[in-house]
């Protein structure tokens, strides 16, 4: 009895001594046990009648064809080459709530500011924010706004949250995915793969990180590389209007890495990839050499990956290359039931496997 007790001690010792890492926030597998072991089992409610629910972990929630989506940003620095707080606060929302299918509304911004900050610093970032939300055609409509005492947090954070509707072309979209293959689904959510499926990358990866650490650790690759955030949800509509699309997701912390790994593991099926068809900018690769780092890993605010039923990848790829978001755009793999999980065929002829991160390698990116 005595040892027993002792054992039962020494683990609710531990369990009160565990405490959470940069690593529970940055996308990947402690991320995803977190979100599972810690939040998922506590937020269970009978009641809830989602088409999209929270156990479902897409981009964003649906109910009653309400798509409702939170996020909170503590990007540091928060002025950066290529945007700012403000600036990734609105792409970050309209992006999540775009994958889904549908049209973003309008948004709410609640502010966090450290006693201190400089004014101009404050101005500047209001007004990006609001200039991005012009420009994705999304107002802010609510907010709040609170400062706290100097060391309580860094410099200024933002939560913003959206609302959006089933985008008018979400409908026709669909219609053309049955005419190809069997599709059960209403919404574009990260479940809708399957085997023959091409999937489409818009551009470039790992801007946006390499871009935050080069000017934050002062690197020097901030002079050739500059963040890619921006809404998606003007090239999502183009998309769309094409048809085809089973599924979209934005590839942010973790990279492109992390949302293959999650279309795998909710689709229930293979990915194989290309690596020469993955563009990636010299100065993103130059980094990820000179660091050590996957630039498969490295997140990305301005980009989508989307699912396409294999008639209809090259008209889709096509429409996106006219976009100014999409001028990169490339077929970077497909679907297939021959592998598990992620896999690309390498320059060199050989395979390797595309595990999920662990984390983002450069954390506070967002």
């Amino acid at each position: 009895m005595y040892g027993h007790k002792s054992i039962t001690q020494t683990l609710g010792v531990l369990l009160l001594e565990k405490r959470i890492t940069l690593s529970h926030g940055a996308g990947g597998e402690h991320m995803d046990s977190f979100i599972k072991e810690s939040i998922l089992r506590h937020f269970k409610f009978d009641q809830d009648t989602s088409t999209v629910s929270l156990s479902m972990l897409d981009d964003s929630a649906i109910i009653d064809d309400i798509v409702f989506s939170t996020d909170s940003h503590t990007v540091k620095p928060i002025q950066f080459p290529g945007g700012d707080i403000g600036k990734l606060a609105v792409a970050g929302t309209v992006n999540d709530i775009s994958v889904m299918g549908a049209t973003p509304l309008a948004l709410s911004a609640g502010f966090i500011i450290e006693e201190g900050l400089l004014y101009k610093t404050y101005d500047e970032i209001v007004k990006s924010m609001a200039e991005s939300a012009k420009h994705a055609k999304t107002p802010i409509i609510t907010g709040d706004t609170k400062v706290v005492e100097k060391g309580a947090i860094q410099e200024f954070m933002i939560n913003t949250s959206g609302i959006g509707r089933r985008s008018p072309v979400l409908d026709k979209n669909i219609s053309e995915v049955k005419r190809h293959r069997s599709f059960d689904y209403c919404w574009l959510t990260d479940s809708n793969l399957a085997p023959g499926d091409k999937l489409i990358l818009s551009g470039n990866i790992g801007e946006h990180g390499i871009a935050l650490m080069s000017f934050r650790e002062g690197y020097g690759f901030e002079t050739e590389v500059k963040s890619d955030v921006a809404p998606v949800n003007g090239l999502m509509r183009e998309a769309l209007n094409e048809g085809g699309l089973v599924a979209a997701k934005d590839p942010t912390r973790g990279g492109l890495a992390n949302t293959l790994n999650e279309f795998s593991e909710k689709s229930r099926v293979g990915i194989l990839l290309n690596e020469e068809s993955i563009p990636i900018p010299e100065g993103v690769r130059a980094a990820c050499d000179l660091l050590g780092l996957d630039p498969l890993q490295i997140g990305n605010e301005g980009k989508v990956v989307i699912g396409v039923v294999n008639e209809k990848a090259e008209d889709v790829l096509e429409i996106m290359k006219q976009h100014p978001l999409g001028r990169n755009a490339a077929i970077i793999g497909e679907v297939t039931d021959n592998i598990k999980g992620v896999a690309m065929e390498t320059s060199v002829g050989g395979k390797r496997i595309i595990p999920k991160p662990i984390g983002d390698p450069i954390p506070r990116i967002c």
